[in-house]
């Protein structure tokens, strides 16, 4: 348990499928091949999915199980905790209402939530959204730290996630760096709920599920898991993969990495926020105004830039929209063409980040490029 709870410290937020010969000879093999080699590797998941989408047309792709005491398979349904790409969902929110006229993008903290720190008083949802706020990450903080491991199962309330902050001193001039943040995030859904009078989850519901048809999608606070679920795992060989799908509360990362869904809804969800159908053309514009080598936490595959709350990844073979996640149990990575008809997902049942293993995350990062050129050719 210890070198378990070291991982969650350490990185908290940051159908058709199978095996086929290592002879293949299409794309389509070649990638069902690569997912099966990571999961047959002794540090590797005990699972992963990927969904193509082209069109109407849905290819499913899993390699592994989804429960290694069951040996149940992978499904498309299956729930799991979607990590930081949660961060597109908290976005998707804040530039609705933007888009309805209850926010605008140039509003201030200090309009809308004058009983966070004054330091930050002139920091605007665009920079926000961007990671260019210079406000510190929470999830970094020792009191943080020493708050979760004391209380893994119950979290505290979303505006005392802020108050872990020590400094709240700007750690740079908003709008000059990039530097990403899970207090960004947060920031963000608490100035949703200031201009709607709302629940953040509540606004979730009406503004992003509902549009978007996500009927398998939620922001728990506790640590819970539907059953049909993609169960997560923390991988340390040689010790056995541990199970820690339930492992903390939700709550502990809220609109910046709390939200559960599957990997269908995931999809639909990416092909909705990066083909703009939650917003208006002036705020698509905007939203598609990025902060150039701004890198997704993980990195997504290519060259990463940063917009609002999406980014973009330029690979070999074209440009895709979307997020990165990984937290205990959990890797993930949603992608989709500028209008949204073609994309993305892969999902992982254990963290891989690349500070845990570099030459491993490599092999994950091939795997989403070459996700994202099935999706595009």
């Amino acid at each position: 348990m210890p070198a378990l709870l070291a991982a969650i410290v350490l990185a908290l937020f940051a159908g058709c499928g199978g095996s086929s010969s290592s002879g293949s000879s299409t794309p389509e093999q070649r990638f069902a091949d690569a997912l099966e080699a990571i999961v047959a590797r002794p540090d590797g998941p005990p699972g992963i999915v990927a969904v193509v989408q082209r069109g109407a047309e849905r290819v499913l792709y899993t390699a592994g199980v989804a429960d290694l005491t069951t040996g149940a398979p992978i499904d498309v349904d299956d729930h799991m905790r979607l990590a930081s790409v949660a961060k597109a969902f908290s976005g998707a929110a804040a530039l609705a209402v933007v888009s309805a006229g209850g926010l605008a993008l140039d509003d201030t903290i200090g309009k809308w939530r004058p009983d966070l720190p004054v330091e930050w008083a002139d920091v605007t949802l665009t920079q926000l959204l961007n990671h260019t706020s210079g406000i510190v990450d929470f999830s970094g903080e020792n009191d943080f730290i020493e708050a979760l491991l004391a209380s893994l199962q119950v979290a505290p309330p979303p505006l005392e996630l802020l108050a872990f902050i020590e400094d709240p001193e700007l750690s740079f001039t908003p709008g000059t760096r990039y530097r990403y943040s899970n207090s960004d995030n947060i920031v963000v859904a608490l100035m949703v709920e200031a201009a709607t009078g709302e629940a953040y989850e509540d606004v979730l519901r009406t503004r992003v599920y509902a549009p978007l048809g996500l009927t398998r999608t939620s922001l728990p606070a506790g640590p819970a898991l539907p059953m049909s679920r993609l169960n997560g795992y923390d991988i340390d060989p040689p010790a056995a993969p541990e199970d820690v799908s339930e492992l903390f509360a939700a709550g502990w990362t809220w609109a910046s990495g709390g939200v559960v869904s599957t990997p269908a809804d995931a999809t639909r969800f990416v092909r909705g926020w990066a083909g703009g159908a939650l917003v208006d053309a002036p705020t698509r514009a905007a939203q598609y105004t990025f902060v150039v080598g701004g890198s997704s936490e993980p990195p997504g595959p290519g060259a990463n830039d940063a917009g609002l709350a999406l980014f973009r990844y330029r690979t070999r073979c074209g440009t895709v929209f979307g997020h990165t996640g990984n937290t205990p149990g959990y890797t993930q990575f949603i992608a989709a063409s500028e209008d949204g008809t073609r994309s993305v997902t892969v999902a992982i049942n254990a963290q891989l980040p690349p500070s845990r293993n570099e030459a491993r995350f490599a092999e994950l990062r091939r795997i989403y490029e070459d996700g994202v050129c099935l999706a595009l050719s």
